[in-house]
């Protein structure tokens, strides 16, 4: 069964379609990708609405649907109303602003139709995207592998002097010479006391002797995502400095040991959590342990406290714990891995010891 007729199968019974909005949900159902255009999924058939600009080629790339190019996006959506005879449409709730619903809501009127616009859709969505395919898990772990050739390759250019940004360049640069579309978000690679900041800007800061480094780093491969973090040391590392790591990197894989299908995700923030709270760090650690990843960056679950969703096999998350002490330096280190029914399988290899640059 395709995408589009699973979800047309998920349709409640009170409603006739669903309206789509988000790029990724548009990808995700018929593989084509634009800036602009709607996904109409009824219960007979599915209709992708683009205009001239990308008619021609989501002809030749769009699966499971039938193209509509619309010059007044109403008149079209009108006339597949009329012709499926729809009642009722779910819209996405998170991706339709006001403005957009304003612009339709006289076209609703006059067809008589009417909009579901809680979440219920988006949860669909979410449960469908939430378990990958083989093809999705494909893509994700090629998606890392670059990722970490791109690590190693940028680590050879680290040495005092050298600025973040230069860096984060030298790494998208590399992956997008090696196969990525892009990198999977804006790329952080910050030292020194900037790493006490857990989503730090890279600028032209230099590199310092006894610097730690955080590269929290992914690629994106034919829209799909990887996602991982290291923190490496430029020189020399203190003892308290080489203390926080090992902390860490314990919670870090004792929450990776506590995944696996049927957990809950607060269960596994709570292992990472109370490790890094026992160890007398409580307060440092202000971010969710993981969350999932796939055509987002970001996508549900969120492995965050008092969250009861329990995995499933098939999700794909991440274990990211880390130690941020203010105005002196952090530590994070992450994976990304596959649920399955007895454990998780890692997509990453790269190595999780400290290691100490320039030496």
């Amino acid at each position: 069964m395709t995408k589009t007729r699973e979800l047309a199968h998920m349709i409640p019974s009170y409603a006739d379609a669903a309206l789509i909005y988000s790029q990724n949900n548009r990808k995700y159902f018929t593989g084509f990708v634009s800036s602009l255009g709607y996904l109409l999924v009824t219960k007979r058939d599915t209709y992708l609405f683009v205009d001239f600009r990308y008619a021609e080629a989501a002809r030749a790339v769009a699966k499971n649907c039938k193209v509509v190019q619309f010059r007044k996006f109403n008149d079209s959506l009108k006339e597949i109303i009329e012709k499926e005879n729809l009642r009722v449409i779910m819209l996405e709730s998170s991706a339709f602003t006001f403005e957009m619903y304003n612009s339709m809501e006289d076209t609703f009127k006059l067809c008589k139709v009417s909009t579901i616009k809680n979440d219920a859709l988006d949860r669909i969505i979410a449960k469908m995207r939430g378990i990958k395919t083989e093809q999705e898990i494909e893509l994700m772990q090629k998606a890392t592998n670059l990722t970490e050739e791109a690590l190693t390759e940028t680590l050879k250019k680290v040495e005092v002097g050298v600025c973040e940004r230069e860096l984060a360049l030298f790494m998208e640069m590399y992956m997008r010479q090696h196969g990525a579309v892009g990198v999977a978000f804006d790329l952080i690679i910050i030292s020194g006391k900037k790493t006490s900041m857990p989503h730090g800007v890279p600028d032209d800061k230099k590199l310092e002797y006894g610097d730690l480094i955080t590269l929290d780093i992914g690629a994106d491969v034919e829209g799909y995502k990887s996602d991982m973090t290291r923190t490496v040391a430029l020189g020399a590392v203190s003892d308290y400095q080489a203390k926080v790591y090992d902390i860490v990197k314990t919670a870090q894989q004792a929450a990776l040991d506590k995944i696996k299908s049927g957990v809950s995700c607060g269960e596994v923030d709570r292992t990472a959590r109370d490790i890094i709270y026992k160890a007398g760090f409580e307060g440092c650690f202000g971010h969710a342990t993981g969350h999932g990843v796939g055509l987002d960056i970001h996508e549900k679950p969120s492995l965050s406290p008092n969250n009861c969703f329990k995995l499933e096999s098939g999700m794909v998350v991440t274990s990211e714990p880390g130690i941020y002490l203010d105005n002196e330096f952090g530590v994070r280190i992450e994976d990304m891995v596959l649920v399955t029914n007895d454990g998780y399988k890692n997509f990453n290899s790269f190595t999780k010891d400290l290691i100490i640059l320039g030496n």
